[in-house]
């Protein structure tokens, strides 16, 4: 089948490829819709690796997915052929102590989508478990299925961080992880965000589609402690840390309030200064997360409700066809771009 494959670092074809999968009871075949690029299928296309994971034989990109059912197996009942819907990427092994704990996502074995040596979804169709595919309400487009997977991340990290109705955040970082966290923040009842960067195209983007929602912070001109003092002397109720610059550590509590919640998703590449007296004068909790664990339905509720608006995110749009293109274009993707979105063709 047709495919976006990663020969090696730098090197992108769209070409024929053939991926050994069986349909079992339990599975679902899939024809693509919308997929979106992520930033580390951009990392895999410049560096050949993200950590341990090396890409030493051609992979299938994508992992960010919308689609149409094509075939079911002769177990699946909730699912039927035609269905639109959306895929959680990561495999896990279900009979695992990380699944039977509830945190599936933390499961040594699983297998992520776009991961080496795991193909990814970005070819004409697939096979995936029917327990990972979530039904899309009809009120939901295809683009926004596909963006279910990143705003996981960010419904994730609020409900790791203990909201409650009322409390105010602040969210540094404003790439897509950073802008869909700070959505859900305030989808779930923040009464008050703040988004800060240095990156003031990212911020002028935000204030354009979602000034009603986030306050941004530019971090270039303003003081992070001044305007959070303006709003409250004691500071924010969570503090979500989305950018993995090691600067963004240095008196991170000082943002937030005695007994608050700080909740760590960027992954800083290298380690970082952080200053353990200064949370624990304060009781700072200090939690963390790794991609997502039972988010899908939540996810799908907040953006079919309205709720959480992701479509102003897909900023630029190409064909399946323009696959290669996309990612040259991805790998240096200028400021004011947040999401790039591949329409594989299927919409039927």
């Amino acid at each position: 089948m047709k495919a976006a494959v990663l020969e090696n670092k730098g090197i992108i074809n769209l070409r024929d490829i053939e991926v050994s999968e069986t349909l079992s009871p339990d599975d679902v075949r899939i024809k693509p819709v919308s997929i979106g690029i992520c930033g580390s299928d951009v990392h895999y296309f410049l560096e050949g690796r993200i950590g341990d994971f090396i890409v030493d034989e051609p992979m299938v990109l994508g992992h960010e997915a919308s689609g149409v059912i094509v075939e079911v197996g002769s177990s699946v009942q909730t699912l039927k052929v035609g269905d639109r819907v959306c895929m959680e990427p990561g495999i896990p092994d279900f009979k695992s102590t990380e699944s039977l704990n509830g945190m599936y996502n933390l499961d040594p074995a699983v297998q992520f989508w776009a991961t080496p040596p795991i193909h990814g979804c970005m070819r004409e169709n697939f096979i995936h478990p029917a327990s990972l595919t979530f039904k899309m309400p009809d009120n939901m487009s295809f683009d926004e299925g596909a963006l279910v997977e990143p705003v996981s991340i960010g419904v994730y990290s609020v409900k790791k961080a203990g909201m409650n109705p009322g409390d105010s955040a602040l969210i540094i970082g404003a790439g897509t992880i950073g802008i869909v966290t700070a959505l859900a923040a305030e989808a779930s009842g923040c009464s008050k965000v703040f988004l800060a960067d240095v990156k003031k195209e990212k911020l002028d983007f935000v204030n354009k589609h979602y000034a009603d929602k986030i306050q941004t912070i530019d971090l270039t001109t303003e003081v992070l402690a001044d305007v959070i003092s303006e709003f409250s002397t004691e500071g924010v109720d969570l503090l979500f840390e989305a950018s993995g610059n090691k600067n963004a550590f240095l008196n991170i509590a000082d943002s937030l309030k005695p007994g608050g919640n700080m909740v760590l998703i960027g992954m800083p590449n290298d380690p970082v200064p952080l200053d353990i007296v200064s949370l624990q004068v304060k009781e700072i909790t200090v939690k963390t997360i790794f991609r997502y664990v039972n988010t899908y339905p939540r996810a799908i509720n907040l953006i079919a409700s309205g709720k959480l608006e992701v479509l102003p995110l897909v900023t630029n749009r190409f064909e399946f066809t323009e696959s290669v293109r996309a990612f040259e274009y991805a790998s240096t993707l200028p400021p004011e771009e947040i999401k790039i979105m591949i329409n594989m063709g299927n919409d039927n």
